[in-house]
């Protein structure tokens, strides 16, 4: 459901209508949902399914709000069924896509694996666009390049929700846990994907607990 597209300096951000809020936001912000042939709402994470969809917040607590308060039934003008787990169904499709990216990244050469590595792009310019730790990784090592980071001033934001065996399987290596994705449309891909993905868990679990204790 189109709210219309609002123009910024370089390019236009097409808007749409959460159906959780009744707020228009940039599409970036939303997830798409469409009916399947029975007439069930389907998640449609890449927004290319067929006929019409209808838009929600990026974010578990709208989503569930929406399922509960049935707001698809009401937003399709029809009765519709709604899968009790769809914020879980979008968690599971926002992260398979986000490590195919992350691995056509690999492919494409520009995301780089290793401590080294790691240290050599934080060193570098432009910095890289995210820096990846596996979620299992050693406290001390990730420590270093949390305090080079803070004393080279980088701000490269962390991804650490995939354990050491995900990530090295999607990135065809033996042992990933430390990591860098450099720029190109992978890593916008992996921003906008990551940037949908924190609706629904901490993309940076270790970093979130340490806050916490």
């Amino acid at each position: 459901m189109s709210r219309g597209v609002r123009r910024g300096r370089s390019k236009q951000v097409r808007e749409r209508r959460c159906v959780a809020t009744g707020q228009s936001k940039a599409e970036a912000a939303l997830l798409r949902v469409a009916l399947d042939f029975r007439g069930r709402v389907t998640p449609d994470v890449a927004a290319r399914l067929p006929g019409r969809g209808v838009w929600v917040s990026a974010d578990r607590i709208l989503i569930d709000k929406a399922v509960s308060r049935r707001l698809f039934d009401r937003a399709f003008e029809r009765a519709v069924e709604t899968p009790a787990d769809l914020p879980d169904q979008f968690e599971a499709l926002l992260r398979a896509r986000l490590l195919s990216a992350l691995g056509l990244a690999r492919r494409a050469g520009r995301l780089d694996i290793g401590t080294d590595a790691v240290r050599l792009a934080l060193q570098s310019a432009p910095a890289p666009v995210w820096r990846i730790e596996a979620s299992d990784a050693a406290v001390d090592g990730r420590s270093k390049l949390d305090r080079l980071m803070k004393a080279l001033g980088v701000a490269t934001p962390v991804l650490g929700c995939f354990d050491a065996g995900t990530l090295s399987g999607v990135l065809g290596v033996g042992n990933a846990v430390h990591a860098v994705l450099l720029e190109g449309p992978e890593a916008t891909a992996v921003t906008v994907l990551a940037g949908k993905l924190a609706g629904f868990i901490d993309l940076d679990p270790a970093k979130a607990s340490a806050h916490k204790s």
